[in-house]
C-alpha cells in the first residue's frame, strides 16, 4: 500500500557537509542522527512510503539537508520549513523567504505559538501574532498556496483565529492536533470541542498523531479510536494527515511493530471511515497538498 508520512524531523550526523547552528552541540540532538534510511527502515514494511521533512530547530535557518533530500527524490520528499523575521520587524519580508524555499520544494512553514514558542513582547496569547511579518507569511501563503503549520497549544488558538479570519485563503495546519491529548483515561471534552471548532475555517487542515504520544502511548493505540472519530466528523477525512513524528522527542517504542499499528488502527480499526476515508487521511490528504502541485 502506498503512505505519506505527513511529518518526520531527519538530520544528519555528518556536521561538516551540515553544520548545526550556533548554540546548539551534538549533545542536544535527540538522537546521533535520524535519517530517512532510519524509517524506510521499518516504514517500508507497510509499501510505498513518501514524506514530508520537517526542518530541525538545530539546522537554524539552514535548510540545506531537507534541500538537498527534495532534490536527490522529489517524488519521495517534500518539506516544510522554518522563515526568519516573523517577529521582529527590522527583519527582510519573510514572504519572499517562503517563495525561494518553495522553488526548492518546501510547502509549509512552520511557526511556534506564543505559549508553546518563545514568549511575545505583547505578552497575550490572542496577540502573538500581532506582526507584520506574520501578515505577510499568511498572505503569501494565500497566493501561492503555502501552508502554514503551527506548533501550539489550545490557548494560541484566538491568535490563529484572527487571521485565519484576515485570509481565509490561507492553507494553515494544526501540527499534532494541537496538542489535545487523553490524559489518565479522562477524555479532555473541551479540549476536543476547542480542536474541532477550527473546523468552521475551511482551509485549516490538522496532522493526525503521533499515536504514541496521544493516549497510553501502547500499540495498537485502540483508546485513541472516539478521538480519531470526533476529529474526522469535525474536519472530514478530506482536511486530516496522519503522521508518525518520526525522529521526534516522543519515539515509538518500537519502530518495527508500532508503525505499521499506527496505520493499522486506520485501515483495519477505524470502523467509523469507509475504505476512501481511510485512503484519504493515510495518503491523499497529505497528497494532494504536498506533491500534487
Amino acid at each position: 500500500m502506498n503512505i505519506v508520512d505527513a511529518h518526520i524531523h531527519v538530520w544528519s550526523s555528518d556536521f561538516d557537509r551540515y553544520p548545526l547552528a550556533p548554540g546548539f552541540t551534538p549533545a542536544d540532538l535527540w538522537l546521533p542522527s535520524f535519517t530517512p534510511d532510519d524509517h524506510f527502515a521499518y516504514s517500508r514494511k507497510v509499501g510505498k512510503v513518501r514524506l514530508n521533512l520537517v526542518q530541525m530547530t538545530w539546522y537554524g535557518l539552514d535548510h540545506s539537508y531537507i534541500l538537498d533530500l527534495i532534490a536527490s527524490d522529489p517524488e519521495t520528499y517534500t518539506g516544510t520549513g522554518i522563515v526568519p523575521g516573523v517577529s521582529d520587524v527590522s527583519l527582510a519580508d519573510p514572504g519572499k523567504t517562503m517563495l525561494a524555499l518553495a522553488e526548492g520544494g518546501i510547502r509549509a512553514f512552520r511557526v511556534r505559538g506564543g505559549r508553546t514558542g518563545r514568549p511575545t513582547a505583547f505578552g497575550r496569547s490572542d496577540r502573538w501574532l500581532d506582526y507584520p511579518g506574520y501578515e505577510s507569511m499568511f498572505r503569501t501563503g494565500a497566493e501561492h498556496n503555502l501552508a502554514l503549520s503551527f506548533l501550539m497549544g489550545l490557548a494560541d488558538l484566538p491568535g490563529l483565529i484572527h487571521l485565519c479570519r484576515r485570509f481565509p485563503e490561507t492553507p494553515v495546519i494544526l501540527d499534532h492536533i494541537c496538542g489535545v491529548r487523553i490524559r489518565d483515561g479522562v477524555w479532555p471534552e473541551g479540549d476536543i470541542r476547542t480542536l474541532c471548532n477550527m473546523a468552521r475555517y475551511p482551509r485549516v487542515m490538522v496532522k493526525l498523531g503521533p499515536f504514541q504520544a496521544l493516549g497510553n502511548g501502547e500499540a495498537p493505540y485502540l483508546d485513541l479510536l472516539p478521538l480519531i472519530e470526533r476529529i474526522v466528523d469535525a474536519f472530514g477525512p478530506e482536511r486530516v494527515m496522519w503522521e508518525s513524528d518520526s525522529g521526534g522527542p516522543v519515539r515509538m517504542k518500537n519502530p518495527a511493530t508500532d508503525f505499521a499499528a499506527a496505520i493499522a488502527l486506520i485501515r483495519d480499526h477505524a470502523d467509523f471511515l469507509s475504505p476512501s476515508d481511510k485512503e484519504q487521511i493515510l495518503v491523499k490528504t497529505a497528497e494532494d497538498f504536498f506533491f500534487n502541485r
